[in-house]
């Protein structure tokens, strides 16, 4: 069956679909931290065990980033995302049927496998069919889908498992992307220039790849910088609950406004380095610079740990999460303007998985912390990742045009559909 999405409305179908994709990826991964009081007491899981599940969930992400942009180049967008939202889905579903701990480890190390394909097929499928001035907002809407799956979750997922059980809630939102994947198969086509060409694209070779510094720069940047997004991500609704003796129904309501801060953060980011480039300011410069601004204001989040009342609290988280959308959308955006599209997902898997290597590392700080000194030194230590990783991230787009750099004017990499 056939859309009727002509060339230049199907591009703002297939951003909204990635938007929803990418709600689902949230929506799906945030379920387990909202529920964890429950689940802690249904499986006797202590929080060491569930520090180590979040790290079993990152280190699948991690190692799937690689394979998930060579296999998102190999099949074409379209073929690699429906497979990782059906195998992500499925996992999800799984986690509510669990009956212990390691099985629950299990489900969610599998749905770490498949979420990490998202982020590889999202900015391809930028790349094919944005031009460089307005990827930073395509960037910028599809990630505020994880702002809004975070900001959505509480309240659903609360619902779901007071109206039913904490196990409806992982099976009912998985569901969900099967409906997905089939308004994704009737929509998405190839590039318009891909399509013409009729040929395989030119062939990337990972020593390519493994000897470009922007590629390790930009993979350190996020291994820096990521950990402070697990750690409000994966910890925020937890510490409400252990610091200010929040219920399910009291995070439900507060923590929304944290990653609805993110929101104005993804697209409010994506859309200022794209004014500066139509100013003419260069594309790299004009990331760094609005990477450079949201830097400035991560180290805030260091004052709730001077014992802040909830709802400065609150504030603060939401300053951060803001921050940090600016910083993450502008750095996607630099690596999809840097390198031709037949490529670009597999780079930014390689510079991806820096992002899940540094969250798995520190989900064991984290834990170890809360176990003992408590949460102020980690709000300290989070406070300071930014500034780090904006330096990492000038170091790696500074270093000289790639080798590859003529080819990012080709037009699998700027074809606007």
């Amino acid at each position: 069956m056939e859309s009727s999405f002509t060339p230049s409305r199907r591009r703002w179908a297939i951003l909204a679909l990635l938007f929803f994709s990418t709600v689902l990826n949230y929506v799906d991964r945030q379920t387990l931290s909202i529920l964890a009081n429950h689940i802690q007491i249904d499986l006797n899981m202590s929080v060491v065990d569930y520090a180590r599940i979040v790290q079993v969930f990152l280190l699948t992400y991690t190692i799937a980033y690689v394979a998930a942009g060579w296999i998102t180049d190999w099949l074409g967008t379209r073929r690699g995302l429906a497979l990782f939202v059906g195998w992500w889905s499925m996992a999800n579903m799984l986690t509510g049927l669990v009956q212990n701990v390691v099985q629950l480890g299990v489900a969610r190390g599998a749905l770490g496998l498949g979420e990490a394909g998202n982020y590889t097929a999202g900015p391809k499928a930028v790349g094919e069919h944005f031009p460089p001035a307005e990827r930073g907002f395509a960037v910028g809407v599809y990630t505020a889908g994880a702002m809004v799956g975070a900001t959505i979750a509480p309240p659903l997922i609360a619902w779901l498992a007071l109206s039913y059980s904490w196990r409806a809630a992982f099976v009912i939102t998985g569901a969900a992307g099967l409906v997905w994947i089939a308004v994704w198969m009737l929509v998405y086509r190839d590039a318009p220039a891909a399509a013409a060409a009729g040929a395989k694209p030119a062939r990337y070779p990972w020593s390519k790849v493994l000897r470009d510094r922007s590629v390790w720069g930009l993979a350190a940047t996020r291994l820096v910088a990521d950990p402070v997004w697990y750690f409000y991500l994966f910890w925020l609704p937890k510490y409400m609950a252990d610091q200010y003796g929040f219920g399910l129904v009291q995070v439900a309501q507060l923590a929304w406004m944290v990653y609805l801060a993110a929101d104005f953060g993804s697209i409010g980011g994506g859309v200022l380095s794209g004014l500066l480039i139509k100013r003419g300011i260069a594309n790299q410069r004009s990331r760094l610079i609005v990477m450079t601004c949201a830097a400035a204001l991560g180290p805030l989040g260091m004052l709730i740990a001077t014992g802040v009342s909830a709802p400065v609290m609150i504030a603060l988280a939401a300053v951060v999460a803001f921050a940090h959308m600016m910083f993450q959308v502008n750095l996607t955006s630099a690596a999809v303007d840097r390198y031709p599209g037949h490529a670009v997902a597999t780079v930014f898997g390689v510079i991806a998985a820096g992002s899940g290597l540094g969250g798995m590392l520190s989900t064991q700080v984290v834990g170890d912390l809360v176990s003992t000194t408590g949460y102020k030194p980690l709000f300290i230590m989070m406070g300071c990742l930014h500034p780090i990783a904006c330096a990492l991230a000038w170091w790696g787009l500074s270093g000289g045009r790639p080798q590859h750099h003529a080819e990012t004017t080709t037009p699998a990499a700027t074809t606007v559909s």
